[in-house]
């Protein structure tokens, strides 16, 4: 008879020598703070946060040509005075609402335009580029209502009257009356953005009903329950419960 053989040491997996613990124990001190990987999550939102920061920066920068569109294209309201106060020279015109009427028409526009150019550019899509869309609109509009007043006539209606004498027509200052016009750029982006998002956007893939990975998993079987057909069987296994015959001897 020979002795049985020796297996070789295996080290325990409660060995501080083997394992040591990650930042603590002999050796693993020096792996505190050593590598700390994003989550998914976070990797795939920083590049769509600095995209709508673009987005937003680039929609304000708009604003100016949207103020400069809006000094144009808005009709003047003509004034005029007689020295002692300072009238409508046609006081049944519509110049007063034409120019809000105006703006109102150029941030629909501009919103139209710049969902379109977002959605070209980035057609996934993505709250933060919907998000960047509404304030970038939004503040575009402020800057282009700000600018186009400062750039137009002047505000001080009585000094001009003055300036200009007596039964000399002169324009009104530019003014934007309904400021729900400031609405008109957001509101229209989100809305041309949504329609070509659910029109030409890319579509998730259906799930297919009753296919699963690797298949369905068989039910266990009670032990001298029948097979169930198209399971297979263990070789030599007893059927029923009953008791393997082997070979018959001689």
């Amino acid at each position: 008879m020979t002795a049985p053989l020796t297996p070789p040491h295996q080290p325990s997996p409660h060995d501080p020598w083997q394992n040591p613990p990650d930042g603590g124990g002999p050796g693993g001190s020096h792996l505190i703070g050593a590598h700390h990987p994003k989550a998914p999550e976070e990797r795939a939102l920083a590049p769509e946060l600095r995209q709508a920061a673009v987005v937003t920066l680039l929609l304000i920068v708009c604003g100016f040509a949207l103020g400069l569109l809006w000094l144009w294209l808005a009709p003047r309201v003509p004034l005029i005075s007689d020295s002692t106060a300072v009238f409508l020279n046609d006081s049944e015109g519509e110049e007063a609402i034409g120019a809000d009427g105006t703006f109102v028409l150029l941030g629909l526009a501009f919103g139209a335009v710049s969902a379109a150019l977002v959605f070209w550019f980035r057609r996934r899509g993505g709250i933060a580029l919907v998000v960047a869309l509404a304030v970038g609109g939004l503040l575009g509009s402020l800057l282009a209502w700000r600018l186009g007043v400062w750039l137009g006539p002047t505000q001080d209606v009585v000094a001009h009257a003055r300036a200009v004498g007596k039964g000399v027509v002169f324009d009104a200052p530019l003014e934007l009356r309904a400021k729900g016009a400031l609405l008109a750029w957001p509101l229209g982006a989100m809305a041309v953005h949504l329609g070509l998002t659910g029109l030409f956007g890319p579509r998730d893939p259906e799930p297919e009903w009753g296919v699963f990975p690797g298949g369905p998993a068989p039910w266990p079987q009670a032990p001298g329950a029948p097979a169930t057909p198209g399971t297979a069987e263990t070789p030599g296994a007893p059927e029923n419960g009953g008791t393997p015959q082997g070979p018959a001897q001689p």
